[in-house]
């Protein structure tokens, strides 16, 4: 197949894109390198090192002789180009990796609030919008988050997508109707993945289009066999408080002699999934279309749950590291249950990797081996949800106030 992955720059983008060129499809990546811009704003960097997307898709065609291509095209602000580029190339399937991925850096101030609206929404209608306009019937793979669904306790597993609610009749009869699951965003990154799900709902309704959404639980570990070919090809690692992801904190802070960071109680549970289950799922999505006409197909792309004090127990047995608790910058419940189901994908035949020690041992490997880079002021998670959250923050950069238990 052709295809395009918008964002495959990325973190899941990159070996994602790897994946699919490594299996003979023809890849295309389509960024507007806003990612790296934002390493720059925040004054922070990858804690691997990672070359221009040239250099990269240099290296990959040097080590299997697959090219992958790259164009520069902002989704959100690029729309006549973006249109164009659909017409003459004609994709199989496009991968829309291509939004503002972290909920902290969403809530960081009312500019950065703005900023994640208007990319995300922008980008994901004028996608629609353009396969549309140019009568194209490529697949559409979309990257949504599990928390479109929030993390309040109900007392039942989140069904994929959609939930069966039965309705009052004018009659005083009950009539039996599928709705999507009720949407609970947690933060405006997570707000802006509950409105693409209405922009798909509307145009696959209206127009036909094939999309599936796949809601995704936190992303753990660095490698897959692609990215382990070349030490240029490696995946970026973010450790930092907006963009870094809990395990992988966790993993850099036992590794450079950090505390553990644990906002709140810790009872926060989050479902989580492998780097290399992550672009096995959007493989699998993409040999598994739906047809046009049909709706939305939704996958919940997850392999466990955990509650954040048990992982970062987890990781102090492992690494001897300490673990501090903190006040959360987050608006969120102290405690929370959540039971996914996740049987389409099993269904698919993917095979779970799930948290083993060699493989946690391996992300700190890979973190002790660039600790020389580590910003240590940056690994705290200082954006506040809302205003009277913010002065209880602990901003302290070395670590050495902060409150921890062993």
């Amino acid at each position: 197949m052709k295809i395009a992955v918008m964002g495959g720059d990325g973190f899941v983008g990159w070996p994602t894109s790897l994946h699919l060129s490594a299996r003979g499809h023809e890849v295309h990546i389509i960024d507007n390198l806003s990612r790296r811009w934002i390493d720059t704003e925040l004054g922070v960097q990858s804690l691997t090192p990672m070359d221009s997307i040239q250099e990269r898709t240099r290296i990959w065609h040097q080590e299997t002789g697959r090219r992958i291509r790259f164009h520069l095209i902002d989704l959100a602000r690029d729309y006549e180009v973006l249109k164009a580029w659909l017409a003459k190339e004609r994709p199989d399937a496009i991968i829309h990796f291509a939004e503002q991925r972290a909920a902290p850096y969403s809530m960081k101030s009312d500019r950065h609030k703005n900023y994640t609206v208007n990319n995300n929404v922008n980008a994901t209608h004028n996608l629609l919008n353009a396969l549309v306009e140019v009568d194209l019937d490529a697949h559409l793979v979309h990257l949504g988050t599990m928390g479109v669904y929030g993390y309040s306790s109900v007392g039942a597993a989140i069904p994929e997508g959609y939930l069966t609610v039965g309705v009052e009749t004018l009659s005083g009869g009950t009539a039996s109707q599928e709705i999507l699951y009720p949407a609970n965003p947690g933060s405006v990154y997570h707000m802006t993945k509950c409105l693409d799900q209405l922009l798909f709902q509307f145009y696959a309704k209206n127009d036909g289009l094939r999309i599936t959404d796949l809601h995704q639980g936190i992303v753990w570990g660095t490698h897959t066999p692609e990215t382990r070919l070349h030490p240029q090809l490696i995946n970026r690692f973010d450790y930092d408080g907006d963009y870094g992801t809990v395990l992988n904190r966790f993993l850099i802070q036992a590794a450079i002699g950090y505390p553990l960071t644990v906002h709140g109680t810790g009872g926060q549970t989050r479902a989580f999934i492998h780097i290399q289950d992550s672009v096995r799922c959007v493989e699998l999505a993409l040999n598994s279309p739906p047809k046009r006409g049909e709706r939305v197909k939704i996958f919940n792309q997850m392999t466990e749950t955990h509650r954040v004090r048990d992982l970062a127990e987890l990781v102090a047995r492992m690494t001897g590291a300490e673990v501090a608790y903190l006040p959360n910058p987050r608006k969120e419940a102290a405690e929370n249950d959540l039971v996914v189901r996740n049987e389409q994908f099993l269904e698919l035949g993917l095979n779970p990797t799930t948290l083993e020690e060699g493989l946690l041992a391996e992300v700190v490997d890979v973190a002790r081996k660039y600790a020389y880079r580590v910003d240590r002021s940056r690994i705290p998670s200082v954006s506040a949800w809302t205003k009277d959250i913010a002065p209880t923050i602990e901003r302290d950069p070395e670590g050495k106030r902060l409150k921890s238990v062993s």
